[in-house]
């Protein structure tokens, strides 16, 4: 690889779009022609997903679609953006845990506890082993540098939480991919405007977007044979990814003196990382609220989801997963223009308009029906 970047060098291309295009197309095409292969061996051995309780949908559909995200993933990272692994050791490793225990989940469906050590340990690895933590909350509540200890403990806290979040947003057709999509676009763009020394982040994001585009050609396919979900792998492998991608956006505005490093300074960078991810943080938060005030346990299955109460209001799931999309589009846009605000007050603002819509669909649902008991 080091040998073709120096003839791209001498030939006066860029490398770096050289990578992008080369990421983006492998990416797309490893998953696009292994996701066929995947579908067969599924049907033939019936591994599939089941309808239940928190099911929208109604026939059995294979739910390995995960495999092939980090066939993807694995094999065009470790080629265009191999510098992340040299710097980050750990990182290929935890993908590889990552893997096993969510096929291991989405064949025989495995214990909650067990779950959440496989993921206590995979984070441990990642801030401890690669030290990809959270080093600052930037005057959040009045919190700026945060103690080692501390700082290593929120880390791994923030990513358990969001790996399962994005478990949680995974259930209707194309929310958690198309999310995942316009999430590493953000990031990616971010990335690509901090400068140089970010470059590998970027094509890491566009490899990730080629990935799941070609999975979601066959995620909202209106033939049910084509047809798949990616799954607690493939949930689990991109929640950990994004959350890796937010922290290591907010460590860059930390001011670290490093030799060749540019040095960059946005005070409500955690609150923007937030913004970008509101749609996992918010959906979760709101329905452990709502268990718990119904005096359930927070981990009991249910439909008070966002997407559950777009359904609720017979939209389909390709509409609902636009309209979710959308909103939470534009609160990132929101954020953005008032970046250069109190953080505190900023934090406040994302945090309203993302409950907002948690709770927008419930008062259209009343509305409705109070409506109709009127007629």
């Amino acid at each position: 690889m080091k040998n073709f970047e120096l003839f791209l060098s001498e030939s006066g291309i860029s490398i770096f779009y050289v990578k992008i295009g080369l990421g983006f197309l492998f990416a797309f095409l490893i998953t696009f022609f292994s996701i066929p292969t995947i579908i067969k061996i599924s049907r033939r051995k019936n591994l599939m997903d089941e309808p239940g309780i928190r099911s929208s949908h109604l026939r059995k559909i294979p739910n390995l679609g995960g495999i092939a995200i980090f066939y993807s993933i694995g094999i065009t990272a470790s080629i265009f953006a191999y510098e992340l692994f040299d710097l980050y050791k750990f990182l290929f490793a935890s993908l590889i845990i990552l893997l096993y225990i969510g096929v291991m989940d989405d064949i025989v469906v495995m214990r909650a506890y067990k779950k959440l050590v496989a993921q206590i340990v995979v984070s441990s690895l990642i801030v401890i082993g690669s030290d990809i933590r959270i080093r600052s909350l930037f005057g959040i509540f009045g919190i700026y540098e945060l103690g080692y200890i501390i700082s290593i403990v929120f880390s791994i806290i923030t990513f358990i939480v969001l790996i399962n979040a994005f478990n949680l947003i995974d259930g209707i057709d194309g929310l958690a991919g198309g999310y995942s999509v316009i999430c590493s676009g953000l990031f990616g763009i971010s990335y690509y405007r901090l400068g140089e020394y970010n470059y590998p982040l970027v094509v890491l994001s566009v490899i990730i977007i080629g990935t799941v585009l070609a999975f979601l050609y066959y995620n909202l396919s209106n033939y049910r044979a084509n047809k798949i979900f990616m799954g607690d792998t493939g949930s689990m492998l991109l929640g950990f990814l994004l959350a890796f991608t937010s922290i290591c956006f907010i460590d860059i505005f930390i001011d670290k003196e490093l030799p060749n490093v540019p040095r960059y300074h946005l005070q409500s960078a955690p609150v923007v990382a937030v913004a970008i991810l509101i749609l996992p943080i918010v959906d979760t938060l709101n329905v452990i609220i709502i268990r718990i005030c119904n005096k359930k346990s927070p981990f009991d299955a249910d439909k008070n989801h966002i997407h559950h109460k777009l359904l609720k209001l017979d939209l389909t799931h390709r509409r609902s997963t636009f309209y979710i999309i959308v909103y939470y589009l534009m609160i990132v846009t929101v954020a953005y223009y008032l970046r250069h605000i109190n953080i505190n007050l900023l934090l406040l603002i994302v945090l309203f308009l993302g409950f907002l819509g948690a709770y927008l669909p419930d008062v259209i649902y009343r509305l409705r029906n109070n409506k109709k008991i009127s007629i």
